[in-house]
């Protein structure tokens, strides 16, 4: 991996640790009494710190870090960057594997200890220093310095209900009927919801044919557009709500990403009851022509939840319906901002080859000429293919990507590149400067 994507990566591991520390007092007023003490408890307890192998972070700091957060947002909690950026300073991949091999066969090595054993095993170049800091990294990003998951039946399992809307969002993944994909086969759908927890109110839901991040992210920001930023997103620890990007646009929006405990579902017992309503309600009552591609079942879903399940009396809402209890309780729901879309881009990293071009999903993309040999950030919309793909470099927006047309760069007047090696002569040298379109083709002599 190139050095600087590396850096980049830990800075962003570093700053998401930073906000996990604060996420549950951004939302607290300015002045608030408590605030000290919230902290105090919280630099009694050990963390798991990226990149050090201290495990306190004193109150003090972590105060810093919510008026940074405030002041900045998502990126003042980004640490500056190293002032040797560029230069090679990571472990040699080989050496790297022996290290995670190590740890992985024997969990009760302490990184001191894995280091120890690497050195006496005589397979570290001399003069290769094995920093711990830089050790303790490569073992995170492993997941091989997670503590073991705590015993669940001494857990607290008290319910819990928000008196606002908007307060906590809680988000589950139901397997779906079958439906026709592009017209050509049938495929397993999975339905994708976030539920209010505070007014049962469906946020936002959708079929989808996976249920990766990719799938997620859209409905998630439907979500946003439609009813607001929630404080509190509530999931459980699958595969889709354990992304990097995700917790990255969570971060960004200020909301506060909230695991359940492993082996704990009693925490989604509303969005659970909700799945079964589907189950009951919904699913029996679709017909062929509501499978014919996910957007008709779609079209079908939204229309039972706004006109059925959003004006049914709840239970659990002493008999209101979700619509009117979201109508008494979201006054203070906060409204995302207007560039709301590319929060929820994609990022991939790629070096521009000599050609001037990337690949990214399989398709290859034209850049600027001034990036060759440059290593940029391409970010795009895994879920609307048709959407630009943006070409970021040094932190700044440089174009939008294009499409390669192998055909019309066949017809692209070309300079005379700069060379210090003396130009062809003779009749038959083509002059500097002429593209393929400059030539005859007609055999001399005539047909």
């Amino acid at each position: 991996m190139h050095p600087a994507i590396d850096d980049d990566k830990h800075r962003e591991k570093v700053a998401l640790f930073r906000y996990g520390l604060i996420a549950d007092l951004i939302h607290l007023p300015l002045g608030e009494r408590g605030l000290y003490a919230k902290l105090g408890e919280k630099a009694s307890r050990d963390h798991d710190i990226p990149g050090t192998l201290r495990r306190r972070v004193a109150a003090e700091t972590m105060r810093g870090w919510l008026s940074d957060w405030r002041k900045g947002g998502f990126d003042a909690l980004l640490p500056k960057k190293r002032s040797d950026a560029g230069q090679a300073r990571a472990i040699p991949s080989a050496i790297a594997d022996m290290l995670v091999h190590m740890k992985d066969e024997n969990r009760a090595l302490t990184v001191p200890l894995v280091i120890e054993k690497a050195m006496g095993s005589g397979a570290v170049p001399e003069g290769l220093v094995l920093a711990p800091a830089t050790v303790h990294r490569l073992l995170s990003r492993h997941g091989l310095m997670r503590a073991a998951p705590d015993d669940p039946s001494s857990k607290d399992r008290r319910r819990f209900a928000f008196e606002k809307a908007g307060e906590l969002w809680m988000s589950d993944v139901m397997h779906g009927p079958s439906v026709m994909v592009e017209g050509k086969k049938r495929r397993k759908t999975y339905l994708i919801a976030l539920l209010d927890d505070a007014t049962r109110v469906v946020t936002q839901a959708a079929f989808a044919v996976s249920e990766n991040t990719a799938a997620f992210l859209p409905v998630l920001e439907q979500a946003v557009r439609r009813r607001g930023l929630p404080k509190r997103l509530y999931v459980d620890n699958g595969a889709v709500y354990r992304s990097q990007h995700l917790a990255l646009v969570c971060a960004k929006l200020g909301v506060t990403l909230i695991h359940a405990r492993p082996y704990m579902p009693q925490g989604k017992g509303k969005i659970e009851r909700f799945f079964r309503t589907v189950r009951m309600q919904l699913l029996p009552t679709l017909g062929e022509a509501d499978m014919k591609s996910l957007e008709a079942i779609n079209r079908r879903l939204w229309a039972w939840v706004e006109g059925e399940y959003h004006q049914s009396p709840h239970k659990g809402l002493d008999g209101r319906t979700p619509a009117d209890a979201w109508m008494m309780a979201s006054d203070e729901v906060k409204l995302a901002s207007a560039d709301l879309a590319d929060l929820f881009l994609f990022e991939q990293k790629r070096k521009v080859a000599k050609d001037r071009t990337v690949s990214l999903s399989g398709i290859v993309y034209e850049v600027d000429a001034a990036l060759v040999g440059e290593t940029v950030t391409l970010r795009f919309d895994p879920a609307r293919p048709g959407r630009a793909v943006q070409v970021w470099h040094r932190g700044a927006h440089q174009h939008d990507a294009k499409r390669v047309d192998v055909y019309a760069n066949c017809f692209v007047r070309r300079d005379r590149p700069s060379s210090t090696l003396a130009p062809a002569t003779g009749p038959d040298a083509p002059a500097p400067g002429l593209s393929l379109r400059d030539f005859d083709n007609t055999p001399k002599g005539g047909a």
